[in-house]
């Protein structure tokens, strides 16, 4: 952990935050030179540099991305995303689990709505050096979701280069009521649709819920694939409390991430892996902090890996340690390319 770091850990979390994107959004860091052919991939038609990505909730506003690119990232998704500016749930609504190198969030979709979004989204966009998505959520207390999530698309679509449907925060009411067959069925046709006014149809993705039951999951799937989804983020925060957490505030409201997220949000992976039998690519979630963690999630599955918390506690030269780590790790095995290693614990 860089001295930086550690600063930026005695301050308090949100503050710690705005520091961290400020310097990012005028681009103060050193930017990370790492290239190994072995970790290059093209998903939906995108080129992608290696396949470590910053997840949503980083960057809220898309008002960071060309400081995330240069810290290393292969990608880097922005949002999420509402229709209309909204503060979020009432503070405090963001706490460290320091001992559990954990974050639990109560966030509830702070946005500075969609017009101030789509205006940086638009210009980063334009400038980005690899793809770029946006997460599209819903406005707390809305009384049409589906209307707000093809809004966010309609809007977007023209600019991303792949979007993502988030009906699995556990920190927004009445969102998870959307994980439903019917729900997801619902969204996605109305996105698509959306897309299509715009003249655009990026890859459309849902990001699943750790904490879904097994006996929905199926019918979620396959809802998910009638309807043309392109690919699966696995996974959101959890609400559930592992017995090993440390922490003072692991009883905190929110969805937890983080390591002690890691074997939830693995565990599905590997379901839906083999539900989904490589039919789309999927993004492993959720308690990714290592080099190590990332290939395992490679190898249960995924295409691509996302990673946030960890950088709360690792520093800013994560990213180009996991690229680095994961680069030896495939050499090391024997694959010529990451493409080679997706889903190899299955075979």
């Amino acid at each position: 952990m860089s001295f930086a770091t550690g600063l930026l850990r005695k301050l308090p979390p949100h503050f710690a935050h705005r520091m961290a994107l400020r310097t990012l959004k005028y681009d103060l860091l050193p930017h990370a030179a790492v290239h190994h052919d072995c970790l290059r991939t093209s998903l939906w038609g995108l080129d992608f540099d290696n396949p470590v990505g910053i997840s949503a909730g980083f960057d809220k506003d898309a008002e960071a991305v060309g400081g995330l690119f240069g810290m290393g990232f292969g990608f880097v998704e922005t949002g999420t995303v509402t229709p209309k500016p909204q503060r979020g749930n009432p503070a405090p609504n963001l706490f460290r689990l320091a001992e559990d190198e954990a974050l639990i969030n109560w966030l509830g979709f702070p946005s500075r709505g969609l017009d101030v979004f789509a205006r940086r989204f638009e210009k980063a966009a334009a400038h980005a050096a690899g793809p770029l998505g946006a997460n599209i959520g819903i406005n707390t207390g809305t009384d049409d979701a589906v209307r707000d999530i093809a809004g966010c698309a309609e809007r977007l679509a023209p600019f991303a280069d792949y979007l993502v449907v988030n009906v699995s925060c556990p920190n927004t009411p009445g969102l998870l009521e959307w994980q439903t067959p019917e729900g997801v069925r619902r969204i996605l046709s109305a996105t698509r649709e959306a897309c299509g006014r715009a003249g655009k149809t990026p890859p459309v993705l849902v990001k699943l819920s750790p904490d879904i039951a097994p006996e929905k999951l199926e019918a979620v799937l396959g809802a998910a694939f009638d309807t043309g989804v392109a690919g699966l983020i696995v996974s959101n925060t959890t609400v559930v409390r592992p017995d090993t957490l440390r922490s003072a505030n692991a009883g905190e409201q929110g969805g937890l991430s983080g390591p002690p997220l890691a074997s939830l949000s693995l565990d599905l992976l590997r379901r839906v892996y083999d539900m989904t039998d490589g039919r789309v690519p999927l993004i492993a979630s959720g308690g990714i902090a290592t080099a190590h963690d990332a290939y395992t999630r490679i190898r249960a599955g995924a295409s691509l890996v996302q990673i946030y918390t960890a950088l709360v506690y690792r520093g800013p030269r994560l990213a180009v340690e996991m690229i680095d780590g994961l680069a030896d790790l495939l050499k090391a095995d024997g694959f010529a390319s990451i493409a080679q290693a997706v889903g190899a614990d299955k075979r």
